[in-house]
């Protein structure tokens, strides 16, 4: 069966929004529970407009969603079986014993 373009494409944004250290984190937050940004900047070294820069990226990738209510935006992620995906690589680079990949290599 062929792919279009059309999906091909969204496939690339999406994999393209997770090739942040940042946004990898965010995905992982999001998982457990929805949101708002200062929630999310919890742990993380970023000021709130680059949170929410990150935020903006994996929301135009259709990862996550975001609702406003009151003053407070709240993010949620809507693509959960990225999670299934990311936990199968970590699995096989711990199982290869990788602990880090240089990017030059990629």
């Amino acid at each position: 069966m062929e792919k279009t373009d059309a999906v091909q494409e969204g496939k690339v944004r999406i994999f393209k929004a997770l090739a942040h250290t940042t946004r990898l984190l965010l995905v992982e937050k999001l998982f457990t529970s929805e949101m708002c940004v200062s929630e999310l900047m919890e742990g993380l070294q970023s000021d709130i407009s680059t949170v929410s820069k990150h935020l903006s990226i994996l929301k135009n990738a259709g990862l996550v969603r975001d609702e406003k209510r009151g003053s407070m935006v709240y993010y949620k992620l809507v693509m959960p079986c990225v999670l299934e995906m990311l936990g199968c690589v970590e699995a096989e680079l711990h199982e290869r014993g990788v602990r880090r990949i240089d990017s030059k290599e990629i």
